[in-house]
């Protein structure tokens, strides 16, 4: 997180430095990306850069999660699918997750930022941004998963924690896929209805 120091700079100042940091690791990842580069861009000297950052990991943090509310806000709500029909409810998740990359795909800085997703996360500071979004869709997920089972559409014979840990884990897998892809827009619709398909492979009452 950014010190308290670095909110109450002017906004032209911190969004120089956003905007510096954005290009940067977007450019050249989260390994290989320059601070000194970043520096220079933002017009800041690399004690100030530290006067707000711990360093790259909490500054690469930051920009993900500025970036990342920012498409949410874009995308808006993600109501739960209402329907009594096991195949209507996966469609509805197929659209939502569709509605999801195709947004990211309008983003293509924002997509190749997260591309450095894997290598960040290892870091204390992308822990800290990983926890921080698992929260965020925590909520939505454990009523998805409640709800498609009211509906047939997912199965009760297992507990509710291993159905989230499962559904969080291929949900990251197949994120971290898709932004690897770096797929064309035409393609979206196909692979998305591929991977939720697998999920659905996964979540489905056993036959």
């Amino acid at each position: 997180m950014p010190s308290p120091r670095f909110a109450r700079l002017p906004s032209e100042q911190r969004q120089a430095i956003e905007r510096a940091a954005l290009t940067e690791f977007a450019a050249h990842g989260f390994h290989d990306a320059s601070l000194n580069r970043m520096i220079q861009a933002a017009g800041i000297s690399k004690g100030s850069l530290y006067y707000y950052f711990d360093g790259k990991e909490d500054l690469y943090a930051h920009v993900a999660r500025t970036g990342l509310e920012a498409l949410f806000e874009r995308l808006g709500s993600s109501p739960l699918p209402a329907t009594d029909s096991p195949d209507a409810y996966w469609n509805a998740i197929t659209e939502l997750y569709l509605r999801a990359m195709a947004g990211l795909a309008t983003d293509p800085e924002l997509a190749a930022l997260l591309r450095g997703w894997s290598a960040a996360t290892a870091t204390p500071a992308g822990q800290g941004l990983l926890r921080e979004l698992e929260a965020w869709v925590m909520p939505w997920l454990i009523e998805a998963v409640a709800q498609g089972q009211r509906v047939g559409a997912v199965r009760t014979d297992v507990p509710t924690g291993l159905l989230l840990a499962v559904a969080t884990g291929m949900g990251q897998a197949m994120d971290l896929w898709m932004l690897d892809a770096d797929p064309d827009p035409a393609e979206l619709p196909h692979l998305t209805t591929l991977l939720i398909g697998m999920l659905r492979g996964a979540l489905q009452p056993a036959t």
